[in-house]
């Protein structure tokens, strides 16, 4: 459930957006503990206790924040290193809301916050400030809080306009100013040429200040919160970078990292068009000279380069042709440099001073050289890529230095070049090399050349692009495009590569595997636990591979393929299953898996494609089979599985098509031979395939949302035919039925909620589960039993005598009676043991309270045997054969 959101909720985001932005905290706040991101509303954790989970212990950094002895929240980073002044300052927060009161806890809140911040409600009233907020304009408290906003800076109406637009829910960056303020020893303060609140102006000094306003909701009240920030620093800089690019026609601009032009070149300002407004002040993107404004291409490059990357990219002008533009930080936090390459912006009439001035503050790797190829300009930047000191470098042949010092040049693909006269180049030029520094560290470099004038003699400036981060994180996507995260095995694309990349055909065999059961292991253990033991099994299966030259690969959540060159079919399956025989281990326990295995030969003319397909489509059959099965591909299961695909298709159109019918087994009363109930059994009258039992198409649509509709359709037309006998034969106005419905089946459908205004009114029909299916002792499977108990159905346990069967589950459901599988009572009368077995089973069912019927009863003397153990009801051939809903209403009728 998301919270509404507090002061205390907006100082938590507000301090990791400021102090960790990747990081993640749950912190206990009153009686809920809250999870809080700097880009998400806090929201209560279901689980309600400060408790890491597995993906915090298994990965990343965790830190605790304790005062006093309690555990106050976990901070928790994926990728960076969580830093100290957060969890110094979170611990603060945390101590102090859980010391206060609701109101008090706000108000301390805000007065501890590290930025210049302000709390005004609905009425531009100040509610609370912070204490940098005091020190910022050189107000003591009582001079602020509760005194409107027009009354401590009278004559604003720009900034009571930005908070009023804030307090109706608009949040706003206000402009720039320059704002006289006091000594922090002074009592009242001038901003942006006012009095302060008491009247009186004084003597300070001048500061630009930037300002946010965004609108607070909170419990019974809102307002706004009103941050400034002191960028008179910012300023400065951009004012001495000014009279720097006074003149200099480089096109040259410095930023705000929010992209806001501070300072601009002449060169800059004069590719704009004459007629066009200052680009000084305004988003560079704003700029009339780009084309398509707002350039979407600058502001793009402003969010990399303000994120710390290099951005660089070819920037359509409105003219006519593109403008190079290449953005970084500035040495200077906060400041962004654009530097633009143009034919008639790269002449050198600036002196050298000036532009190596121009070039330290860009951040840009460049080298200035003269018409000999001579270094005159190298940046810090440039000579630290190369991996040289720039003073080696200075008035001498780059190009005969570079070799000298052990700089070598490699294509992107690694193959050597030499070292080229760079006086010879064609101009301009783009060019991606791998430059090996003379220490053997190898950096992917995009190298542009450009020509500028210098006198008569023309020279060249070179702009170096660091590409190894990013040409790193396309090697690195590549590999995890071919690659599994969890165990670093190829995946399906990966393994599909292996089999296709090669000179030399590959052969051997592909083996395909799926883990029995590992849903419910994957539930019972946990996830950590099994991706654990995934782990695991993808270093044995890799191993193996390995072993015989070939390959593994995961390709879904627990089913593997391994290529194995050179081994045959039979060779392959049991090189797996001797890899696979002992246990894994998960903790202190041991963990034996059985798995279904495909296996496919895949000959030299055989396609990659072809041979995973074939070993997919065997493992698939192999689990159909049951539990730690194997086969073999031969051409007759690709049939198999194309038969099933177009049943599953046709079951699609059954419902529609009304080809469905249910048949009726009915149960007769072994103490006087009357019957009163009967099951009902679906059939699908198939257009071509005739008659098919359920055993036929249940399996393929349980695999989907077709079991509902099926379990829908056979509970709406026992229900019609449960009416149709209640009325047509008048002495069997009890009349029931039963539907055989699986629990899952149950689960999936919501306990048929969307029927349960018709069973409701009809009354539900009597339930069958398989005796295997109570297994599952959870408690939403007993309350959906216990819902359809209420519509008046009896629950009876199927099948019970034979396979998986729980004797716990017949006091632990709300069951009313039992079926005894047809095994029970096809040996007698003639064995002993089977007997022995049924009474045994009749007198537990009775000491229950549970009603027993027997099924499968073929003769006469079966059914007396029966009677004669106290069986209270029977059904099966020796009655009956199932009959339709005509024969049944005939056939009881006649009885």
């Amino acid at each position: 459930m998301t919270l509404p959101t507090s002061a205390l909720h907006t100082a938590l985001r507000d301090l990791l957006r400021v102090h960790a932005p990747e990081a993640t905290l749950l912190a206990s706040v009153g009686k809920q503990v809250l999870s809080v991101r700097a880009d998400a509303a806090p929201f209560e954790t279901p689980s309600g206790e400060l408790i890491p989970p597995d993906a915090w212990l298994d990965r990343g950094q965790l830190s605790w924040l304790t005062r006093d002895g309690a555990l106050l929240g976990l901070l928790w980073s994926e990728e960076a290193a969580v830093p100290e002044g957060a969890v110094e300052v979170l611990t603060l927060l945390l101590s102090a809301a859980s010391a206060e009161g609701a109101n008090r806890e706000a108000d301390m809140l805000i007065t501890q916050l590290p930025a210049p911040t302000a709390w005004l409600n609905a009425d531009l009233v100040f509610r609370q400030v912070s204490r940098t907020f005091l020190e910022l304009f050189g107000f003591h408290g009582p001079e602020v809080v509760g005194q409107p906003l027009q009354t401590v800076f009278p004559g604003r109406e720009d900034l009571v306009h930005s908070l009023t637009l804030a307090a109706s829910g608009r949040a706003s960056h206000l402009a720039d100013e320059y704002a006289l303020v006091p000594d922090r020893s002074a009592a009242a303060t001038v901003a942006a040429g006012g009095t302060g609140a008491a009247g009186t102006a004084s003597a300070g000094t001048g500061v630009w200040l930037r300002g946010e306003a965004r609108p607070y909701f909170g419990g019974a009240s809102a307002g706004v919160l009103w941050t400034v920030q002191d960028v008179s620093g910012e300023r400065q800089e951009a004012a001495r970078l000014t009279a720097l690019l006074d003149g200099l026609e480089t096109p040259l601009a410095l930023l705000t990292d929010t992209g806001t032009v501070l300072a601009a070149s002449t060169g800059l300002s004069d590719l704009a068009p004459a007629t066009a407004p200052a680009i000084v002040g305004t988003p560079l993107w704003t700029w009339p000279c780009f084309a398509d404004l707002p350039s979407e291409l600058v502001r793009d490059l402003v969010r990399v380069a303000a994120s710390g990357g290099a951005a660089n990219g070819d920037v359509p002008l409105v003219s006519g042709g593109t403008l190079p533009l290449a953005l970084r930080r500035s040495t200077a936090p906060g400041l962004l440099v654009a530097a633009g390459l143009s034919g008639r912006g790269m002449g050198l009439q600036a002196s050298s001073s000036v532009v190596a001035q121009v070039l330290a503050l860009s951040d840009a790797a460049t080298i200035l050289l003269d018409h000999a190829g001579r270094a005159q300009l190298v940046s810090e930047q440039a000579a630290q890529l190369v991996g040289l000191d720039a003073a080696k470098l200075l008035n001498l042949s780059l190009s005969r230095v570079l070799g000298e010092l052990g700089v070598r040049l490699h294509t992107p693909e690694g193959d050597p070049l030499s070292i080229p006269d760079l006086r010879t180049l064609n101009l301009p030029l783009i060019r991606e090399l791998l430059v090996v520094r003379p220490d053997g560290v190898a950096r992917h470099m995009e190298v542009r050349a450009t020509r500028v004038e210098e006198g008569s003699k023309p020279g060249t400036l070179l702009v170096l692009r660091d590409l190894t981060a990013l040409r790193r994180a396309q090697a690195k996507m590549k590999h995890d495009a071919r690659h599994d995260a969890l165990t670093g095995l190829p995946n399906r694309p990966g393994l599909r590569e292996h089999l296709a990349a090669s000179a030399t055909p590959k052969t051997g065999a592909v083996v395909c595997l799926d883990a029995d059961g590992f849903g419910a292991l994957n539930a019972a253990l946990g996830r950590t636990a099994c991706d654990h033991l995934l782990i695991q099994l993808a270093a044995r299966l890799n191993d193996l591979a390995g072993l015989h030259g070939g390959l593994a690969a995961r390709l879904a959540d627990d089913t593997f393929a391994a290529h194995l060159p050179d081994l045959s079919a039979d060779e392959a399956v049991h090189a797996i299953q001797a890899t696979l025989q002992l246990p894994l281990r998960s903790g202190r326990r041991d963990v034996s898996l059985t798995f279904a295995l495909g296996v496919a030969h895949l000959p030299a003319d055989m396609t990659a494609d072809a041979a995973l397909a074939d070993a997919e489509i065997a493992m698939q059959h192999a689990k159909r089979q049951g539990r730690a099965q194997t086969s073999a591909f031969h051409p007759g299961l690709r049939a198999s599985v194309a038969e099933a695909y177009e049943l599953e298709d046709a079951l699609r159109g059954a419902i529609a098509g009304e080809q469905f019918t249910l048949l009726y087994q009915p149960a007769v009363r072994l103490a006087d031979g009357q019957p009163f109930s009967a099951e009902a059994l679906l059939r699908w009258q198939h257009p071509t395939l005739g008659t098919l039992a359920p055993s036929r198409f249940l399996p393929l649509a349980s695999r989907s949302d077709l079991i509902m509709q099926v379990g829908d359709w056979v509970v709406q037309e026992a229900l019609r035919g449960r009416a149709a006998i209640r009325a047509s034969v008048p002495k069997h106005l009890d009349w029931r039925v039963s539907v055989n419905l699986s629990l899952e089946e149950l689960r999936r459908s919501a306990g048929l909620e969307h029927l349960m205004p018709l069973l409701a009114q009809q009354g539900a029909p009597d339930i069958e589960v398989s005796a295997g299916s109570l297994l599952d002792h959870s408690q939403d499977t007993l309350g959906l039993l216990e819902q359809l108990r209420t519509h008046g159905a009896r629950l009876i346990v199927d099948d019970f005598g034979d396979g998986a069967s729980s004797l716990t589950a017949l006091t632990r459901f709300p069951l009313s009676g039992l079926k005894l599988h047809p095994t029970l009572t096809a040996r007698l009368p003639n064995d002993e043991r089977s007997l022995t077995l049924v009474q045994a089973t009749i007198d537990l069912a009775h000491r229950l309270n549970l009603h027993v019927t027997a099924v499968g009863v073929e003769t006469q003397e079966q059914l007396g045997v029966l009677r004669d153990l106290g069986c209270d009801a029977a059904q099966g051939y020796a009655i009956t054969p199932p009959l339709s809903a005509d024969a049944l209403g005939l056939w009881l009728a006649e009885r």
